[in-house]
């Protein structure tokens, strides 16, 4: 069944609300993909606060016009994964689930006001999160003062293990 102007219209302005609030949009195909599979897709989205929508390349074309955003021509049944509060979560499960299923392909991204190849966007989503690169530097900074700590414990062991074999 054909949509009328009025429902065209409000895709539109619902996709022009959510491009005004992203902070990331990643750009997908999923020719091919299973119901089940895009179902597992939306619900892993939830969770990360972030949202999955399938717009006719028509309309989708009208609202970033309209949103002053240029995008590459994009092939294939087009799908978009708005992140609202991160830019990366967008482009990680998107990329994580493109790897157990062949049929949702990253077509492109959206960061930093500045539209992302697909190569640019697998790359990012390659990148280690932000806790990830916290927990390193943690790590990196605590490992002399445990490197330091465990070699006095073992001097005080030597020294222990002396007193036992003298006693």
């Amino acid at each position: 069944m054909a949509l009328t102007k009025e429902q065209k219209q409000n895709i539109v302005k619902q996709i022009k609300e959510n491009i005004a609030n992203q902070k990331a949009m990643v750009f997908v195909s999923f020719k091919g993909l299973k119901a089940a599979d895009l179902f597992e897709l939306r619900n892993e989205l939830k969770e990360s606060e972030c949202l999955f929508s399938v717009v006719k390349k028509t309309l989708l074309d009208r609202a970033l016009k309209e949103s002053k955003i240029e995008v590459d021509k994009l092939e294939g049944q087009i799908g978009l994964i708005f992140g609202f509060n991160d830019e990366i979560t967008p482009a990680k499960i998107s990329y994580k689930f493109s790897l157990k299923n062949e049929n949702l392909k990253i077509l492109g991204g959206f960061f930093e006001n500045q539209f992302r190849t697909a190569e640019e966007t697998i790359v990012l989503a390659k990148t280690p999160s932000k806790e990830e690169l916290l927990a390193r530097l943690v790590g990196t900074l605590s490992a002399p003062i445990s490197g330091f700590a465990n070699v006095l414990q073992g001097n005080i062991k030597g020294l222990l293990h002396i007193l036992k074999s003298k006693a």
